[in-house]
């Protein structure tokens, strides 16, 4: 009779009854026999972390509005993170928003094109009224994301195109449409009051997102992550005492498992349970693993910041640390939405000279945004690991396209 897979979990997690159902199911859906291996109970103390996290509105960015620190805020205040990382500058903004503006105006007919007429004013006399006020802008100003700026031009244009009605009465001025103003201040004036509109509805926009975005980071994010911190934390303290659970729930099965080349294991491994599986591994002496599949693991990221040791060398950046034969195939998996999983294939090879297998599993819609927990009910999890744990070749590296 084969060896069973032992599974081991990842970060954060109390609940062994729950970990035993959820290997349970993923017998169920490889065909492969597994035993569970529990740790989680000499991971971090975390009861009380939520008391450490900042009250979930105390961070939210304000509404826009009358007396709002965005609304009077400097125009460097707005969040980098909206925007693309590239500073951006003047002209190549108006360059996109007069183009989209020109377009715009060109439908129409019966509205100016590059020539004036008699008394009026061109697209060109709009764009130096708009270059004049776009450092004004508290929003617009700090884009470059093509589309916004496409969409301020055309929403500029069609704004004044339509000021034909009584609507502007006040400024004296109808409109490209109409009769042409006699003085091209109003024009400018126009210009001016839609161009604050719009920077307002993006400013607006921008405050909404980034009010659920916050929200998100605190109630999904923020526990999450602070647990995965606390455990790694406790972790690199009581490794000893964790990789003595994990050895002596082997040892239930059969103490010869994973003492020799003879006798290895097979394993898949979560989370931290990843980083556990890869220490014990290439430990001097090491838990000799036939097959082991990680998912959403961080072993290259730590043996990077910080050498594990072992029989491992330190990342020189320049040719990839060679693993012992103690680990003999290593199939490493990752959600492209996980913020905690990482690439193993350019930091580790095995001792053959191939790479560990990094194998991307696509995004299901069902998970939300924090995806790090999602990957036990994933079926292209399951698959891939009754292909790893059969034998069969996982394909080419597939690092890249997620």
């Amino acid at each position: 009779m084969p060896a069973p897979v032992f599974v081991l979990h990842g970060v954060a997690n109390r609940d062994p009854e729950g970990f035993t159902a959820a290997v349970a199911a993923l017998q169920a859906a490889t065909g492969i026999s597994m035993v569970p291996v529990y740790w989680g109970d000499l991971g971090a103390e975390d009861r009380f972390i939520t008391a450490t996290l900042p009250a979930r509105d105390a961070g939210r960015m304000p509404v826009i509005g009358p007396g709002s620190m965005l609304r009077d805020a400097s125009p460097h205040a707005v969040p980098s993170y909206f925007f693309a990382d590239r500073r951006p500058h003047t002209e190549d903004q108006l360059e996109v928003v007069g183009a989209a503006l020109r377009e715009e105006l060109d439908t129409d007919p019966g509205i100016l094109r590059d020539t004036p007429r008699s008394g009026g004013a061109s697209p060109d006399d709009i764009m130096s009224y708009l270059a004049a006020d776009w450092p004004d802008t508290r929003w617009l100003s700090q884009t470059n994301d093509p589309a916004l700026l496409i969409e301020t031009g055309r929403a500029l244009a069609q704004a004044l195109l339509d000021a034909h009605t009584d609507e502007y009465a006040e400024y004296g001025y109808e409109g490209l449409r109409g009769e042409p103003a006699d003085e091209p201040g109003r024009l400018r004036e126009l210009v001016k009051r839609r161009l604050r509109d719009l920077d307002r509805v993006v400013g607006a926009a921008v405050g909404a997102v980034a009010g659920r975005i916050n929200d998100a980071v605190r109630t999904r994010f923020g526990p999450g992550t602070t647990r995965f911190l606390g455990d790694v934390l406790v972790y690199q303290r009581h490794r000893d005492a964790i990789h003595a659970r994990v050895r002596a729930r082997i040892d239930e099965v059969d103490p010869r498992l994973g003492c020799d080349p003879e006798h290895p294991v097979k394993v898949v491994a979560h989370s931290l349970g990843g980083v556990i599986a890869v220490d014990m591994a290439t430990a001097r002496e090491p838990l000799w693993t036939e097959q082991l599949v990680t998912f959403g693991s961080q072993s290259a990221f730590f043996h990077v910041c910080d050498p594990r040791g072992g029989q491992l060398q330190p990342y020189s950046g320049h040719t990839p640390v060679q693993l012992p034969t103690s680990l003999g195939r290593w199939t490493n998996l990752w959600e492209p939405l996980d913020m905690l999983a990482f690439a193993a294939s350019q930091v580790f090879k095995l001792s053959d000279g191939s790479t560990p297998i990094d194998r991307p599993v696509p995004h299901s819609a069902t998970t939300g945004l924090w995806t790090h927990s999602a990957y036990w009910d994933l079926p292209d999890v399951a698959a891939a690991i009754a292909e790893a744990m059969s034998g069969l070749s996982a394909g080419a590296n597939q690092c890249d396209g997620y």
